[in-house]
């Protein structure tokens, strides 16, 4: 369902040198950074959509990162999909756009382009997601392990697959559902750097996340899943990137074993993604040529919404009611998630950069 809320809702530079002090008065909104001058960047904030304006209007992923960041010095990006935007410290942020392609290419867009040093800088993802309920609650922050990608397999129509075969999608080079061993000529696992990814945890387990009145409302329905029962937490899990916008119980069975066949049994599925997995090859590709450091890299996903409907309700009865309040009760408050728990962490490698 997180994606049926991404898809409603989207319709809808001074940065610090780390070379001389002299060179952050060089970055402005008249005076840009240029190929002999660049900026050396701390950290990446990397956001998938925006709704209008990046201020002053209904937020998307972007908006709180600029407002109470003060990403107010724009460094205009012509070949990406969003303008990148700066607050001086050595932070930048910038909009990917909904899906694989997107999010791939403006990454390789962003981290080629010679205005900007990404040698040492962090990149940190931070969208909302869909949960599985057996995981957590809505406004949940999950620190992704892995990033697993769902859209590279053989498909055959739920109503054609045999009587005991449990899903129609098949793993690469396979001919049936999670046989073994998972293909190793293309890359579906991205692993991320566990210390670092324990570091951002422990950084932020302790962050008070939203519970709002109308999201506890739509919790009673769940009252069959007791994790969407309990106050929403910071976590560590899986999340599971197709460009397909997807829901339902037995979607979701199909995610948890597929995040089990890639990983051999090392993680578990927690979230749903879109844009993940494009993110992941371009900065993996990037890493080969130099231009960052993969063990640099964090993904963030706060829970919008749930992966399934609850029991008694179906996938297509929950599309049929995608704009509702009760579908959108968990959208605010996992903006405020991702910007809370997402922002301790920014603020810390700046903050302590010199260790």
């Amino acid at each position: 369902m997180y994606f049926v809320i991404r898809g409603f809702m989207a319709w809808f530079a001074l940065l610090y040198f780390q070379t001389v002090d002299a060179d952050a008065a060089d970055v402005s909104a008249t005076v840009q950074p240029r190929p002999d001058h660049p900026l050396a960047v701390k950290v990446v904030i990397l956001t998938t959509f925006e709704i209008g304006a990046d201020t002053g209007d209904t937020p998307g992923e972007f908006q709180y990162w600029v407002e109470r960041r003060n990403l107010n010095i724009i460094v205009p990006m012509k070949m990406g999909y969003h303008d990148v935007r700066t607050d001086g410290n050595g932070v930048i942020g910038t909009v990917t756009g909904m899906g694989t392609a997107n999010a791939a290419t403006s990454v390789m867009a962003l981290a080629t382009d010679p205005r900007f040093d990404f040698s040492k800088a962090y990149w940190i993802l931070a969208g909302i997601a869909g949960i599985d309920p057996k995981r957590g609650s809505l406004a949940s922050a999950v620190w992704a392990d892995c990033v697993i990608d769902g859209d590279v397999a053989y498909e055959i129509d739920g109503r054609e697959i045999p009587a005991n075969w449990s899903t129609g999608v098949i793993p690469w080079e396979r001919t049936k559902p999670f046989e073994g061993p998972p293909p190793t000529d293309i890359k579906q696992i991205y692993i991320l750097n566990r210390d670092l990814v324990n570091w951002a945890y422990n950084d932020t387990k302790d962050v008070a996340l939203p519970e709002d009145p109308d999201m506890k409302k739509l919790f009673s329905k769940y009252i069959d899943f007791p994790e969407t029962q309990r106050p929403p937490k910071v976590m560590i899990g899986a999340t599971l990137a197709t460009s397909r916008f997807w829901e339902g119980a037995l979607m979701s069975q199909w995610a948890e074993k597929w995040v089990d066949y890639w990983s051999g049994g090392a993680s578990r599925y927690v979230t749903t993604a879109c844009e993940d997995a494009g993110v992941m090859r371009a900065l993996t590709s990037l890493a080969k040529g130099g231009k960052v450091d993969i063990n640099r890299v964090l993904i963030l996903r706060t829970a919008s919404d749930f992966d399934q409907p609850p029991i008694g309700e179906t996938p297509a009865q929950s599309l049929a009611t995608k704009d509702s309040p009760d579908h959108l009760a968990g959208y605010l408050p996992s903006l405020e998630s991702a910007f809370r728990v997402g922002n301790k962490v920014v603020s810390d490698l700046v903050s302590k950069w010199p260790d």
